[in-house]
């Protein structure tokens, strides 16, 4: 199957590439372009990889994420007739970018490869740096929670939340997702020392989601509420039932999978300094 395609503005051939983009989110007013004139990550990408490519390349994502939310491995595709090679258009646009976002690879894939509506599921990992003190050195890295937090309790209640589910209760209020029934696949919860995070793997998410389950399992953690307050939140539907929505900086985009039809070199990348 050819891998070329119609660039719309140009009527030029083109090749459909994947990349995968890390960066850390604490100075970005989140992913996706804005008419404000604030930074953000598909602004500065695009832009990159429009010098590289010698025309303008928009970037299509696998999702966005919010302001001071950071990834490890966000999939995106673009197209361009620009004849690189993989490494020149991962070295050529991390020649443009600040030291806060790179491409960690690049490869052509065929032109039906969509890095949103091919997704199979999206795995984030939180952290929490559960110490009476926040931290200097992981500030901007660890949502900080002063009050001991026991980590058995807080599994024991994520345990409701797999599967499919209607988490209306765990929605931001200015969420556009058409439907909030989501099949969440993984939550594993683990420890050690003062760190506590978990990975949480899903069909979607909705907006704010991963951050109000954070909150909520926090308040579980911390003997406000019951094992069983978590079940009552969740068949609620009801964002005013579910507490806090837990700080960004805690939250890492970690990984797409895609179906086997589309080989690409590495389909998660869990943070570097936690857990296995």
């Amino acid at each position: 199957m050819s891998m070329s395609q119609l660039i719309p503005d140009t009527g030029k051939t083109a090749t459909r590439y994947a990349a995968c983009v890390e960066y850390d989110g604490t100075h970005f007013s989140g992913w996706q372009a804005q008419k404000q004139d604030v930074r953000t990550v598909q602004e500065v990408v695009e832009a990159a990889l429009g010098r590289v490519a010698d025309h303008h390349t928009p970037i299509v994502t696998a999702g966005r994420t919010d302001r001071a939310v950071h990834a490890t491995h966000q999939i995106i595709h673009f197209d361009s007739n620009a004849e690189r090679t993989d490494f020149a258009w991962c070295r050529g646009t991390n020649r443009f970018l600040d030291h806060d976002v790179r491409l960690t690879w690049v490869t052509p894939v065929e032109p039906e490869f969509h890095a949103r509506f091919s997704a199979l599921s999206r795995s984030y990992r939180f952290i929490i740096h559960n110490a009476p003190l926040k931290s200097a050195l992981y500030r901007h890295y660890a949502t900080h929670e002063p009050q001991p937090l026991d980590p058995a309790l807080m599994a024991q209640a994520a345990k409701v939340l797999l599967g499919e589910h209607d988490f209306s209760s765990f929605r931001a209020a200015g969420c556009q997702a058409n439907s909030p029934i989501r099949t969440m696949h993984k939550l594993d919860l683990d420890f050690s020392g003062e760190w506590i995070w978990f990975d949480i793997t899903a069909n979607a998410f909705l907006q704010h989601m991963v951050r109000n389950i954070a909150g909520a399992l926090i308040e579980v953690g911390s003997g406000k509420r019951s094992v069983e307050w978590l079940a009552g939140v969740l068949e609620a539907k009801d964002r005013t039932k579910a507490g806090i929505t837990a700080p960004p900086n805690g939250l890492y985009l970690a990984g797409v999978d895609y179906p086997a039809e589309y080989p690409l070199p590495s389909n998660y990348k869990k943070t570097a300094f936690w857990g296995a």
